[in-house]
């Protein structure tokens, strides 16, 4: 029976498929992006304190996995949400938050459990901030955001939906030959395909994506911000998983997925080693500027939390709370840091850190201070 957009999936294929997957071109592309992975891993290196990567990497993933579902928020907002956290604040924020909490808590599954149907729901339900498992009524179908018209209705039943995740897992940890990579880009097309919640399919997927490259050893952390590169391409994106599911178009959706993995490991490396030669930069200004001030506590503390509490520096054993509001007062007089008021508390907000994570390029002004300083003497 033709494939029809309108009638349920419930015929959709088992993994593996019986196409051929890795072909030529595809295995030409796994060595670029296996490359671009590998430069990626040894950047966060580079910076000593894994926080800092830990705490920002996976939030602007999270900002930018939660724009493909219509759920913007700003950097801003959303920092600011993360080290202040307000009953009235941005709900698109929280949201996004909830999708940085759901990825931490999939990393530590894996430390238990490998990549599984359970680590799916409670990802999910991490993300909803509701507890989640499969659907069990019908009705679901995916539409057109502009027509109106159904280009996609999935599996119905829960029998059938627990039968194609229980295949989807063992594939997941299939013992064979094939590029983790590759398995990577047909997990995520199944689950899309399978989309086995009444809500948040896309940022699971997207969070299984990574948690499937750590498991697989190619991750140590999860600084992969591939979000990125599908927001920028969402047309792409749905277009070809579409033919996938039409024709069973794999070569091009691999592809896809491996120019992701490519594109956008390099652009994070490249945000990593400025990430790195801002925390030099800052360091140098504020020993010329404020020596009696400088710890590399401190410095670490600005950027793994770039909108600074008092708490964040008492909490770090950096100060007691007075001594941790003079510090702070200091670093805005000097200009490296700007105060702000949140209802009670005081933020203070590391503005060239944020300005950087919220730019395309990598580049960054430099402080007067040291203005003959340049990142190419510190990044050998």
């Amino acid at each position: 029976m033709p494939y029809n957009p309108r009638r349920p999936y419930n015929d959709l294929p088992l993994l593996p498929p019986p196409a051929e997957i890795e072909t030529k071109a595809v295995l030409k592309k796994c060595v670029l992006a296996r490359t671009a992975i590998a430069d990626l891993r040894r950047a966060g290196e580079l910076i000593p304190d894994q926080s800092v990567l830990v705490n920002t990497i996976p939030l602007l993933e999270a900002k930018d996995s939660s724009e493909i579902e219509n759920i913007v928020t700003t950097n801003d907002a959303l920092f600011r949400e993360a080290s202040h956290r307000d009953e009235a604040g941005d709900p698109s924020a929280k949201e996004a938050l909830r999708y940085r909490a759901a990825l931490y808590s999939g990393v530590q599954m894996l430390k238990e459990r490998p990549l599984s149907a359970r680590t799916a729901i409670e990802v999910c339900s991490a993300i909803k901030g509701v507890d989640m498992d499969v659907r069990r009524t019908p009705g679901t179908d995916l539409k057109n955001s502009f027509t109106g018209e159904v280009i996609y209705t999935p599996p119905e039943g829960e029998s059938r939906l627990r039968d194609l995740l229980a295949n989807w897992e063992r594939f997941a940890n299939a013992e064979d030959d094939l590029d983790p990579l590759v398995r990577m880009a047909m997990l995520h097309y199944q689950f899309e395909a399978i989309h086995p919640f009444v809500d948040g399919n896309g940022r699971t997927g997207r969070i299984l994506n990574v948690l499937s490259l750590i498991q697989a050893g190619l991750l140590d952390i999860p600084t992969l911000y591939l979000s990125r590169h599908i927001v920028r391409t969402k047309g792409d994106y749905y277009r070809l998983l579409q033919g996938v599911t039409e024709r069973g178009d794999w070569e091009p959706w691999v592809l896809y997925i491996l120019h992701a993995v490519e594109v956008t490991a390099t652009w994070t490396n490249d945000r990593i080693r400025a990430i790195r030669d801002l925390i030099v930069h800052t360091s140098d200004y504020v020993k010329a500027a404020a020596p009696g001030l400088y710890s590399h506590e401190l410095i670490q503390v600005m950027f793994a939390q770039p909108y600074v509490r008092i708490g964040h520096l008492i909490d770090s054993r950096i100060a007691e709370r007075h001594a941790a509001s003079r510090y702070l007062k200091q670093l805005a007089a000097i200009g490296v840091l700007f105060e702000e008021k949140r209802g009670r508390d005081k933020l203070f907000v590391h503005r060239k850190y944020m300005d950087l994570l919220g730019r395309d390029d990598h580049a960054f002004p430099f402080y007067p201070a040291v203005a003959s300083w340049s990142p190419s003497k510190r990044s050998s």
